[in-house]
């Protein structure tokens, strides 16, 4: 995306000078940073105390990972603009890979309940108060 973006000029100006395609790059090493954090987290739990207590984290990583990469891959997309979609640059077999890929364990919908019963079940044993209204 970066490469794209240095060497595509629209309108006599790189693509790269642009505030929206900053905001962009910025956006995606920001959440590629925060996916390889938790990733890291997660490795470092299954070692130290067992996957079974690293069961948040691993359903998180599923969720995540994914849908990172799919949201990088579409801005990259957006970058290349109608080479993005062709078989130039790879970046559409990516996208539909990537799409794939959040099936292939199981919909984020599933790791995400998982995900929110475990945060749940220490609330749920308390008796539920009563709404005013």
């Amino acid at each position: 995306m970066c490469s794209r973006a240095a060497s595509r000029v629209t309108f006599g100006k790189p693509l790269a000078t642009r505030g929206n395609i900053q905001d962009w790059i910025a956006e995606s090493r920001i959440e590629i940073e925060m996916t390889r954090l938790l990733v890291l987290k997660a490795a470092w739990l299954m070692d130290t105390v067992g996957n079974r207590h690293a069961r948040t984290e691993i359903s998180a990583i599923k969720v995540a990972a994914p849908n990172m990469a799919l949201r990088v891959v579409d801005r990259a997309i957006q970058v290349h603009g109608g080479g993005g979609v062709s078989d130039d640059f790879h970046l559409a077999y990516s996208y539909a890979h990537l799409r794939t890929l959040r099936l292939a364990d199981g919909p984020d919908e599933v790791h995400k309940m998982s995900i929110a019963r475990r945060e749940l079940a220490p609330h749920m044993s308390r008796e539920p108060v009563a709404s005013a209204g």
